[in-house]
């Protein structure tokens, strides 16, 4: 977020910034340690309009930024359990029709020849839109970074920001361990620590970290599901499958196989340590929707944060501080809406209408109960 919205205020001419990270390299904290899923199916129009601005940016990311990521456009398939995620689905499917997005209605057997291997025991309907796909999200941050640094922007690596200085309610600058910044405008893009950072201008920002994992699962042996012998039994695309009413999604990734579920027992925190104690549980779910990971071994596993609001959809745009700006509380999908985004930012910063109607994501929603929220979650 912070790489994107830099990006953008420096293609309308205002150069004069610092990108501050605290770490030694950018996309280090939630960017490096997600799944890396771009879709269009959302249930809130506002993030829809997000997407389709997104996607349409990484499909001409490199002649237009100069930099290559790996987006492959191999669709978002959702299996459908309930008769309760049927009638959701049925509206959201409604929607997204409503705002251009080509998103089909499959039966069980229809989504198993798009993702092969997957089992469609209990599976009611499913939905598929082909435009949706993976990218890679340390060439993007690295694509919006080094491009705003061509026109201009600094870039203070190893540099943890210790207070935001404020007087008479209005942003002054902010003091890092490399030294302070004098600045009338700083935006707070700290994703799972914007509420932290919140708390440095004596704000609250209500955006709390979860834990979510993700593991790599590879055929015993260190084996390439790639090899003839399990031919068929896990999708040759890189097709994202999520099984809503679990949550557990998979992906190909090169030759094994990405997976995560949602842990509806874990507890706010920045603990990013792996929980191996979690992976029976998830295991359980995942062989019974795709039964090649019976005779699969994990290679490895990370753990990576959420930036959770109340409702499920980020805070974009001024805060109660005047020129303190919020970009953060994507909930699971920031990665992917990152470079719509930051334009919507930058236009608020410098004057322009964004075009998008921004009630969803308004810093004062939770006291005004405006906003319809995002169900398509996981």
């Amino acid at each position: 977020m912070g790489a994107s919205t830099a990006y953008h205020l420096a293609r309308r001419g205002l150069t004069n910034i610092i990108l501050v990270e605290r770490d030694t390299q950018l996309g280090a904290g939630s960017t490096g340690r997600n799944a890396g899923g771009v879709r269009h199916q959302f249930s809130d129009p506002a993030n829809i309009a997000l997407s389709k601005e997104s996607i349409a940016l990484f499909a001409r990311f490199e002649q237009e930024l100069g930099f290559p990521i790996d987006f492959w456009r191999h669709g978002y398939l959702f299996l459908l359990s309930t008769e309760a995620s049927v009638r959701t689905f049925e509206a959201n499917v409604a929607l997204q029709r409503r705002e251009g997005v080509d998103v089909e209605w499959l039966s069980g057997a229809r989504a198993a020849e798009v993702a092969p291997g997957i089992s469609i025991d209990g599976v009611l309907a499913a939905t598929f839109c082909g435009a949706d796909g993976v990218a890679d999200p340390h060439g993007v941050t690295m694509g919006f970074a080094k491009a705003a640094q061509a026109m201009g922007v600094r870039l203070w690596r190893d540099a943890e920001v210790t207070r935001i200085v404020v007087a008479r309610n209005r942003v002054e600058g902010v003091d890092t361990t490399r030294g302070p910044i004098a600045s009338r405008m700083v935006v707070n893009a700290a994703g799972p620590w914007a509420g932290e950072v919140g708390r440095m201008a004596g704000i609250d920002v209500p955006i709390v970290p979860e834990r979510r994992h993700i593991f790599i699962a590879k055929p015993d042996g260190d084996r390439s599901w790639d090899d003839p012998r399990y031919r068929g039994e896990t999708p040759s695309t890189r097709v994202l499958v999520i099984d809503f009413d679990t949550t557990f999604y998979f992906h190909r990734e090169g030759g094994g196989l990405l997976f995560g579920m949602a842990d509806p027992e874990e507890e706010v925190g920045f603990d990013t340590t792996v929980r191996w104690d979690v992976l029976p549980r998830v295991t359980e779910v995942a062989v019974a929707r795709l039964p090649a990971l019976a005779h699969a071994s994990v290679s490895h596993a990370w753990a990576g944060l959420y930036e959770m609001t109340p409702d499920h959809n980020p805070i974009i745009g001024a805060s109660p501080i005047d020129g303190l700006f919020v970009i953060a509380g994507f909930s699971g999908h920031g990665f992917q809406h990152s470079p719509a985004a930051g334009r919507i930012l930058a236009d608020l910063i410098v004057g322009r209408d964004p075009k998008l109607d921004l009630t969803s994501f308004a810093f004062d929603r939770f006291s005004t109960r405006s906003g319809r929220g995002e169900s398509n979650v996981v």
